[in-house]
């Protein structure tokens, strides 16, 4: 059985009864329940980014269980985010070369901010059949003409799968394009911590990545901020030589024991049967999907525990049908004037499935709602992103944009993707891609 020896020693600490003379400033007394198992790094507790010790030990259990060197972060997969990409510019400098990534436009808005804190080159990807701006379709046969016929190179490709709306890249078919090349290939995988469970695995690593981040929290039952940072085994060997001082130079010298903990305790979970319930979850989701479908239903994405559901086409908008929902107690994961998305997991329940089918079943499918699909578009760069986000900037009503360079993503979480990228000049066609997303204010660079 896979042991959990940070929850080990946390239980151990506060059977003792110790005078608490240390950090936390509650003490582990109660005050909204969970107090007496935070705590801090006391003797024996190790150190996150200098583990020795237990957090070593669990991290192990977690490497055996994805196949590769494994870290912990408990600030999230943006934390991750900002690693890999450090990684990513240790490398180049190692070759010479300065760091230059081309990503996927759906990127979420922490890449740019760690692209501008690294002063990264970033060159944007575009592929066919977006549907929005949270989708990104990469296609490998276009990345390879596209590489192909590009004079310089980049360091990596930057890929986000799955995407907010529940499509997942052939990693397999990119990471060959990627490996022809001689280009790295770096994953947001923070929507598919379970990935690696399904059978065959699914998860970038194993389908040829050299590096990716998953959120444990979005998809595995992990207290929010649990995520990993995942490094090949063939990735270069600076990867894993820095990956604790990657991490430590974006994370708070005070991590969260709570989180570790979850993080700790789900090595159990994954090693106890999990494998056999995913696969229970996901014939029941591919069964409620094809139920879907039959009353009329259009659904989007290939994920296997997403539902995506286009709704304009069963007659309401997307956040229309959130409130319809919620009025019935089933509160989605996001909405937009297009799209409901809802997340599933083991933790959901046949209860919890039956609750959502039938939710889905009552709504009355009513006339289309035909509109023209907004067009996302990358207006012309004026200025580089750090240039763009370290400029003084102030906040301006979106309807008075136009023509103004925009210094930061402007907008919120979820789903934290940018419609326009920062040190882009904001055009009509823009315009109208904020308003119809409701953007009503945009940060720009002051004049």
């Amino acid at each position: 059985m896979m042991k959990t020896p940070i929850c080990d020693f946390v239980k151990k600490y506060v059977e003792s009864a110790a005078l608490r003379l240390h950090m936390p400033g509650h003490k582990g007394v109660s005050f909204i329940g969970i107090e007496s198992l935070d705590i801090t790094e006391i003797d024996g507790a190790d150190s996150l980014y200098e583990a020795g010790g237990i957090i070593k030990e669990s991290e192990d259990n977690a490497s055996a269980l994805f196949g590769c060197p494994t870290y912990y972060s408990t600030e999230g997969a943006s934390h991750s985010i900002r690693a890999m990409l450090y990684l990513i510019s240790l490398y180049a400098g190692e070759r010479g070369e300065r760091p230059r990534i081309f990503a996927a436009m759906n990127a979420h808005k922490v890449f740019l901010s760690a692209a501008a804190l690294l002063d990264l080159d970033v060159e944007w990807l575009e592929f066919d059949g977006r549907e929005g701006y949270l989708s990104c379709l990469p296609d490998a046969k276009k990345l390879d003409a596209f590489l192909q016929s590009s004079d310089k190179k980049p360091t990596a490709i930057y890929l986000t799968s799955p995407d907010y709306l529940g499509n997942i890249t052939d990693i397999k078919a990119i990471s060959a394009v990627c490996k022809k090349y001689g280009v790295l290939l770096a994953v947001d995988n923070a929507h598919g911590a379970y990935l690696r469970f399904l059978t065959p695995s699914q998860h970038p690593i194993d389908l040829g990545a050299d590096i990716c981040c998953d959120s444990a929290h979005k998809t595995l039952p992990a207290l929010t901020g649990a995520a990993y940072l995942h490094i090949s085994n063939t990735a270069p060997r600076i990867f894993v030589s820095e990956a604790k001082n990657a991490l430590a130079l974006f994370g708070s010298t005070s991590p969260s024991y709570l989180i570790l903990q979850s993080l700790d305790r789900l090595n159990l979970y994954l090693s106890s049967g999990y494998n056999e319930r995913l696969s229970s979850l996901a014939e029941r989701v591919k069964m409620l999907k094809t139920r879907l479908s039959e009353v009329g239903y259009t659904l989007y994405g290939n994920e296997t525990t997403k539902i995506t559901l286009a709704t304009k086409a069963y007659g309401y908008t997307g956040t229309d049908f959130a409130k319809i929902l919620a009025e019935k107690g089933i509160v989605c994961e996001y909405a937009d004037p297009d799209f409901i998305v809802f997340m599933l997991t083991d933790e959901t329940g046949e209860e919890g499935l039956s609750r959502l089918e039938n939710a889905l079943l009552s709504v009355p499918k009513m006339p289309p709602i035909a509109t023209d699909r907004i067009v996302i578009h990358r207006p012309e760069r004026v200025m580089s992103i750090r240039d763009a986000m370290l400029s003084p900037c102030e906040r301006v009503a979106t309807a008075n944009g136009l023509g103004r360079v925009l210094a930061q993503p402007s907008v919120s979480c979820p789903p934290a993707v940018p419609i326009a990228f920062c040190g882009e000049k904001i055009d009509e066609k823009t315009l109208l891609a904020f308003d119809y997303y409701g953007i009503k204010e945009l940060t720009v660079v002051k004049k």
